[in-house]
């Protein structure tokens, strides 16, 4: 499940995850979400929290997530994560040469922090 967080606004968007993500949370939340944020502001700051009940992605979201951040990758200004398993911080490391933009990782307890961060 993903759910847009309030403290969305403007070119950044804030999203947690719980649980499993599913193809339907990128399809009809995740994906939407993003493009209305670049079409309005022609890049995007995002923030991904993964809860303490967050589980991975199924395959199809993984492939939706894939092919949206490489037709996208010159429409990130910055990207934060926070929380997940420690193979999350590293597949970002190895994504984020593939996107031109600025990521950071946080620990789940940094949430406040990684917000600031990426709302700037």
């Amino acid at each position: 499940m993903i759910e847009i967080m309030p403290e969305s606004k403007g070119r950044m968007l804030a999203v947690r995850a719980s649980k499993k993500l599913t193809e339907s949370d990128y399809a009809e939340v995740w994906i939407p979400a993003l493009q209305k944020v670049i079409e309005e502001h022609k890049s995007a700051n995002v923030l991904l929290y993964m809860d303490e009940n967050f589980e991975g992605w199924e395959l199809k979201a993984m492939w939706e997530d894939a092919k949206f951040g490489f037709a996208h990758r010159n429409d990130f200004n910055k990207i934060a994560i926070a929380g997940g398993p420690a193979w999350v911080e590293w597949g970002s490391k190895i994504a984020s040469a593939l996107i031109n933009c600025e990521l950071k990782i946080y620990e789940p307890e940094k949430l406040s922090e990684s917000l600031i961060w990426v709302a700037k």
